[in-house]
């Protein structure tokens, strides 16, 4: 356990300094009344308005925002793993829908959500496919980029032994794609968030992006930061999650 403590503080020791330097420093120009507080709240402010709204924040708008990064997570992973997979598996599929992807990620979310508002109303659905829209290429691009690349020498030695290429698939490709797979879904879960968030902020009336633009409104900094406090705290732990995940997968990835 001691180890372990050592060497987390050995890695983000430095990181945990300068945070803390930052942060007061931040308190100390706002309580000198160099910024003013309701353009740059105090992390003492912050801090109190998240403890004041903890239950409205904790029970009521976080899990709303959780359950659409989650929701729009899985749909983004289902759709990219197949694109990508399929992609990799039909030439002409990949000319036709690379095309199709990079065009989508073109498109600004604040012009296209209003759309989406209009089929799906203000349910989750609008939310979530705001979400999907933001998430999935990074999940599309990693997949068909991972298993395109390398591999070409143990793809040589099984076709000799007369594997075939769904064997050849499982067998080499996945195991060398999985680091850039897992780097989309870190990217990706991040991205679902920011997702969720705008998704709220032009139409929703629960979640944590619906909470802020409230606040915006009635001039709440405190509040604002306090929300925005707690989508990174989320898109942390969701990133870390899937890093803890990719550690586990990477252990044993390549097996012949």
């Amino acid at each position: 356990m001691k180890t372990r403590l050592n060497k987390w503080t050995g890695e983000y020791g430095l990181f945990l300094i300068v945070v803390i330097l930052l942060v007061s420093l931040w308190e100390w120009v706002v309580r000198q009344g160099f910024i003013p507080a309701f353009i740059l709240p105090a992390p003492s402010a912050i801090w109190r308005s998240l403890v004041e709204n903890r239950q409205l924040l904790l029970e009521e708008h976080l899990p709303a925002t959780l359950k659409e990064v989650l929701i729009g997570f899985v749909i983004s992973v289902m759709a990219g793993l197949l694109i990508g997979i399929g992609m990799h598996f039909s030439r002409p599929l990949e000319k036709v829908l690379y095309p199709f992807l990079v065009i989508s990620q073109t498109i600004p979310l604040i012009a296209i959500s209003p759309i989406f508002i209009m089929w799906f109303g203000y349910s989750i659905w609008s939310k979530i496919a705001v979400t999907f829209l933001t998430a999935f290429f990074p999940i599309v691009v990693s997949t068909y980029d991972g298993l395109m690349s390398g591999g070409n020498e143990y793809r040589e030695l099984l076709q000799t032994m007369g594997a075939n290429r769904w064997a050849i698939f499982k067998t080499v490709q996945v195991p060398l794609a999985l680091p850039s797979i897992l780097s989309g879904l870190k990217m990706s879960v991040v991205y679902c968030v920011v997702g969720a968030t705008i998704g709220e902020w032009l139409g929703a009336s629960v979640g944590l992006g619906y909470f802020s633009r409230r606040m915006s409104g009635n001039l709440q900094a405190d509040a604002v930061f306090a929300a925005i406090f707690l989508l990174s705290l989320l898109g942390i732990v969701l990133f870390l999650l899937i890093s803890l995940v990719e550690k586990k997968l990477l252990k044993h990835r390549f097996r012949i």
